[in-house]
């Protein structure tokens, strides 16, 4: 039979799933495959790794796990996270672990179903959006024919240019930089 240890020890975790499943910047980094092909494994691992990292330090401060989650997004990732919202990851961490020890499961299952609905909302919307790209895209393969007609005519093939490292939102804010090797 589960303690109650044990009970939130399985809570804690379904908190952190919860926590780094709706952070932007590890699913943009899981989306573009900043970890390589294994990125969807490596932002599950994720989910253990914080969890054993609260399990074997005692009374961590919300700086020691910013470090810890920039190390991580750094090492599995090659990813720094410029955007601030380490902080706010870190504090709902230490929150969740410390309502766990608590035993306040009522707010912490609040706070999932919370995480869960927000996540849930930004998919919709990103689904949403994607037709209307999809159509604008479906415009510019002419004019790359036709470009590429026009400058091989007059100076033969021209390479096209690399993609980008950044990953940039359409507003200009940038959530996330890839490290330059």
């Amino acid at each position: 039979m589960a303690t109650p240890k044990d009970g939130a020890r399985g809570l804690f975790s379904q908190g952190v799933e919860a926590v780094l499943g709706s952070w932007p910047v590890l699913q943009i980094a899981v989306e573009n495959g900043f970890g390589g092909a294994y990125s969807q494994e490596k932002a599950e691992w994720m989910v253990g790794a914080v969890e054993q990292y609260f399990q074997s330090n005692a009374d961590l401060e919300p700086e020691e796990i910013e470090d810890f989650l920039a190390e991580l997004m750094n090492n599995e990732f090659d990813t720094v996270v410029e955007d601030g919202s380490l902080a706010q990851v870190s504090q709902q961490l230490c929150l969740f672990f410390n309502q766990c020890q608590r035993g306040d499961e009522a707010a912490v299952h609040e706070t999932i179903v919370r995480l869960a609905q927000k996540k849930q909302e930004a998919r919709m919307a990103a689904a949403k959006s994607q037709p209307a790209e999809a159509s604008s895209s479906e415009e510019e393969p002419e004019e790359e024919a036709m470009d590429c007609n026009t400058s091989q005519s007059i100076n033969g093939p021209q390479p096209s240019p690399p993609p980008s490292t950044d990953a940039d939102a359409e507003d200009g804010w940038t959530l996330v930089r890839k490290k330059k090797k």
